[in-house]
């Protein structure tokens, strides 16, 4: 979501579900959330019901377990609901930020960005509450929900994976691009499903993940089943390509293709295109880790473990300024200096953006004794902002914007920098059943919308 000077207010991960009558819908849609929490720290939330019940709210800053630790549940009872948890920001991250939003009528928490919603524009707040207040006009006026979001879904042009809560059943919508992701499950016992990954259907305790939510779609769940509308037809896919370089988990599936090997798949390519004269090869921890073992492997090189990871610190990409990015990194990453002392070392992340996170890598290894630092990224170079939701949202920002890779290469500090290009990143990638296209438009400049 973008305020008027166009600074990014979220991205994040979703979740809703649909349990028979005495299912705790607000615990299992926690689990949800825990396994989504790398897809943001700021806030997380939590709205509830059941058939013909009034909605119940429960929002907070923070993490998930230091806003559901336990006795939180009392205050959401019922066997539906939705939740949301979101990413730190670089504006508009208080309390009043924190969804799910709601009305008497309806509840709803939103992964994506638009830039207008259909009849208005976005005025004040965000855009998840512009949609909210167009839909809750429609429900008021007695349409029904599944009616006003197909009404939503002709005229509405961005990103988003929606859920929402009534009192008479749980929704879930993807737009026509499929930007975002949005996998559906079911439960054994009776119930259903979705999230914005596949990771968060499996730690609700879904039995089956069933497939993804088209673009386009909208699917209506209650404990009996589910149904499913095509409201707009498909656009031609623009899944977004950080979701399987950055974002989604390794262990989540997207495409038919399990993360971590379609990572891996980029390290393999990335040896082809960008080999590097080392003598070990180091990733950086957590969505590098697949593309740094297979680039090893690829180029019969040792991978060391050498940088250490501060589990209790959030995604540095996504702390709301440069100083706190920079800030982050230095308590986020440890160096194991027995492991690169006086070797040639190459250094595989999954992507470079501003370069605040690989410039003080690339000086800790050489700090704790490295000789050489041979900079590698899983990606092309990032140059151009995101529109539909990730926080990455002026030319300025981005280091590889207007500069050769020389020229990043120097502004890092690292001994050789090398990008896989463009196709390699199909190649690695295109092996996916669906979503059928990709967003590249950080890399390439050519936008979907």
């Amino acid at each position: 979501m973008y305020n008027a000077s166009h600074e990014l207010r979220e991205a994040c991960g979703v979740v809703a579900l649909a349990l028979p009558a005495g299912g705790e819908g607000a615990r299992r849609a926690s689990w949800g959330l825990y396994a989504l929490q790398h897809r943001g720290q700021e806030s997380a939330g939590i709205a509830s019901c059941g058939p013909g019940e009034a909605l119940r709210r429960r929002v907070g800053l923070g993490w998930v377990h230091q806003v559901f630790g336990g006795e939180e549940f009392g205050e959401v009872p019922g066997p539906w609901a939705i939740g949301h948890t979101r990413y730190a920001t670089a504006g508009g991250s208080g309390l009043e930020q924190a969804q799910p939003f709601a009305t008497s009528r309806l509840a709803l928490a939103h992964n994506g960005h638009l830039t207008e919603v259909p009849g208005e524009g976005i005025g004040e707040g965000s855009d998840s509450a512009a949609i909210l207040r167009w839909l809750d006009r429609r429900v008021a006026a007695g349409e029904g929900l599944t009616a006003a979001l197909v009404a939503f879904m002709a005229a509405a042009r961005g990103a988003y994976a929606l859920v929402l809560l009534t009192p008479e059943a749980v929704y879930a919508a993807r737009d026509p691009w499929g930007f975002r992701p949005l996998a559906l499950g079911r439960f054994s016992g009776g119930g259903w499903a979705v999230a914005s990954e596949s990771c968060g259907l499996e730690a609700m305790g879904c039995a089956e993940v069933v497939r993804e939510v088209r673009p386009g779609e909208v699917v209506r769940l209650t404990a009996a089943g589910v149904e499913s509308l095509q409201a707009r037809r498909a656009e031609a896919g623009a899944f977004c390509s950080l979701e399987w370089l950055y974002f989604a988990r390794p262990d989540s599936v997207l495409g038919g293709r399990r993360v971590q090997a379609a990572r891996e798949a980029l390290g393999r390519q990335l040896a082809r295109e960008a080999p590097a004269e080392v003598e070990c090869v180091v990733g950086v921890p957590e969505s590098a880790l697949p593309a740094a073992q297979a680039y090893a492997a690829a180029l019969g090189l040792p991978y060391e473990a050498a940088l250490v990871k501060n589990r209790y610190i959030g995604r540095t990409f996504i702390q709301p300024t440069a100083r706190l990015r920079r800030a982050g990194v230095r308590l986020k990453y440890g160096v194991i200096g027995e492991a690169v002392a006086g070797r040639r070392v190459a250094l595989v992340d999954d992507s470079l953006v501003r370069g605040t996170t690989a410039g003080p890598l690339v000086e800790a290894l050489r700090s704790a004794g490295a000789r050489e630092v041979h900079l590698r990224i899983a990606a092309p170079p990032v140059r151009h902002p995101c529109h539909m939701g990730v926080n990455m949202t002026t030319y300025e920002e981005l280091v590889a914007h207007g500069r050769s890779v020389e020229e990043v290469r120097q502004r890092l500090g690292a001994d050789s920098l090398g990008y896989l290009g463009l196709g390699g990143l199909g190649a690695a990638l295109d092996a996916a059943e669906e979503p059928p296209g990709r967003c590249e438009a950080c890399f390439t400049g050519r936008y979907a919308l």
